[in-house]
């Protein structure tokens, strides 16, 4: 999930690659509260997995961001798994 989301950040959002690391936060990347929540639309799109709104914060890290929405995803494929 952290490729895909480093994926999407460059892609849709033109976050330059190299700022990008596992220990950045939103914050030092220059991303706003609103932002996050644009972002997690897109994942939600992108997975089809609805993704909590509270799922990542400006000081989180973009590791943490991963691991979060892909415990979310893991969770809603093994719901619908029977």
């Amino acid at each position: 999930m952290y490729d895909k989301l480093v994926d999407i950040l460059v892609d849709r959002f033109e976050v330059d690659r190299a700022e990008i690391t596992p220990e950045a936060t939103f914050e030092d990347l220059d991303m706003d509260s609103l932002f996050l929540v644009e972002l997690l639309v897109v994942v939600q799109t992108e997975t089809g997995v609805q993704i909590s709104e509270d799922t990542a914060t400006p000081r989180d890290t973009i590791a943490h961001a991963a691991e979060a929405i892909a415990a979310q995803v893991l969770e809603a494929t093994a719901a619908t798994t029977p």
